[in-house]
């Protein structure tokens, strides 16, 4: 199958395998999505680079991550050279047009995930990313409470707020902001609307950086840094579900699994992209950098004599190359220890996607914070004990 776009040919290779086993989707009809909501989409990725997140087996098998393009690649794909705080460097596909877009697709690639950087300036983002991660047993009720709290914070700061769901669990709050400003500077800006919406919404919203201290909505300001993406919009997830712009007035009334795969095409053709004005509503920085400079030091976190050590009562239960072997692992766990484990909150179990060489794998941890002390069971060899780094 061969597509004519932008006046060049893009050769997508096995149209009818099944890319979402759960619905039957296959990589025809992420093409044919694509297409229908271009504008929107390329209006997230355009002239940016991109890590390629491809799932060359369906979305039901681990996605593995490519910085560096493709050596065989057509001549008109442009790449850009990227430096992370690492110090390596990386040839990294710049997503210009819909051909660009759709070829990354035929590769495996099911979201898209551009830098917040244009590729004629690597240095100076243009984009401020909140990033709302609700702790496990938070109801969507309070995701979308916090987001409108930093809807105001953004706001009351000279910025204007671009919500959008993230196709997974948790929310997205952008703000298109003027090219002046260094990673270092973004990353402190959005750390200081974490902090000002954690104090607007005590218990409710945190912008704790260790994940067992958090309760509520993690604002993630992290996003931020120099080597971090996220799923644009449009975007369709793993799950099937897209990451949509909103109008803040559709925010309380609308629910994530109204926007899919099946549905966001004619959502698009009906009401347009109510980012569609972004780009002209770019803004300043100045106010944010001020409330930063105005918030009191965080205090320093504990030390041990090497790594971090932690103020909660943490034990290791898997490490794993699959969420399923992990969560295996710590349901076996739950049956050597039924009265620790009843005792757990949701948010007691700490369900970390770790990103290996080029794949993700999956750490399980339980603060046994809500266990008596002296019914905490002891740290034990892991349930699955999964090196990611072997071989390197």
């Amino acid at each position: 199958m061969t597509l004519e776009v932008d006046g060049r040919e893009v050769k997508i290779t096995n149209p009818d395998r099944v890319v979402f086993p759960q619905t039957g989707h296959t990589k025809r009809d992420l093409i044919a999505y694509y297409q229908v909501v271009a504008e929107g989409a390329l209006r997230g990725v355009a002239d940016r680079p991109v890590i390629l997140k491809r799932f060359v087996h369906g979305t039901d098998q681990a996605a593995f991550f490519q910085k560096r393009a493709p050596s065989k690649r057509p001549p008109w794909v442009e790449v850009v050279e990227l430096s992370y705080p690492s110090g390596r460097t990386a040839d990294e596909v710049v997503m210009r047009d819909l051909a660009h877009l759709l070829w990354t697709v035929n590769l495996g690639c099911v979201d898209l995930n551009p830098h917040p950087v244009r590729a004629e300036d690597l240095d100076h983002p243009d984009e401020l990313r909140i990033d709302l991660d609700p702790v496990p047993g938070i109801e969507w009720e309070q995701i979308v409470s916090v987001a409108l709290v930093a809807r105001d914070v953004l706001e009351e700061h000279g910025l204007t707020a671009w919500p959008k769901t993230s196709g997974s669990r948790g929310f997205h709050v952008y703000a298109a902001i003027e090219p002046r400003w260094a990673f270092r500077d973004v990353r402190r800006a959005a750390e200081a609307v974490a902090r000002e919406v954690e104090r607007r919404a005590p218990g409710v919203a945190t912008s704790r950086w260790w994940k067992e201290e958090r309760e509520g909505v993690f604002v993630d300001f992290n996003q931020n840094a120099r080597d971090r993406t996220v799923a644009s919009a449009y975007s369709v997830r793993p799950t099937g579900l897209v990451s949509t712009p909103l109008a803040w007035d559709e925010v309380e009334r609308r629910r994530p699994d109204e926007f899919t795969l099946a549905t966001v095409p004619d959502r698009y053709g009906e009401a347009g992209d109510p980012w569609a004005g972004m780009r002209e509503q770019a803004g300043s920085l100045d106010g944010l950098l001020e409330l930063a400079d105005g918030q009191e030091p965080r205090p320093a976190a504990p030390k041990g004599t090497g790594r971090r050590v932690s103020v909660m009562p943490l034990i290791e239960i898997a490490r794993a190359e699959t969420k399923e072997e992990a969560m295996a692992g710590l349901e076996r766990w739950k049956a050597r220890h039924p009265e620790a484990a009843a005792r757990l909150e949701p948010a007691d179990v700490l369900v970390d996607s770790m990103r290996g060489s080029s794949t993700n794998w999956t750490r399980i941890r339980v603060n046994l914070q809500h266990v008596p002390e002296e019914e905490r069971p002891a740290q034990e060899p892991l349930e699955v004990d999964y090196d990611p780094w072997r071989g390197r």
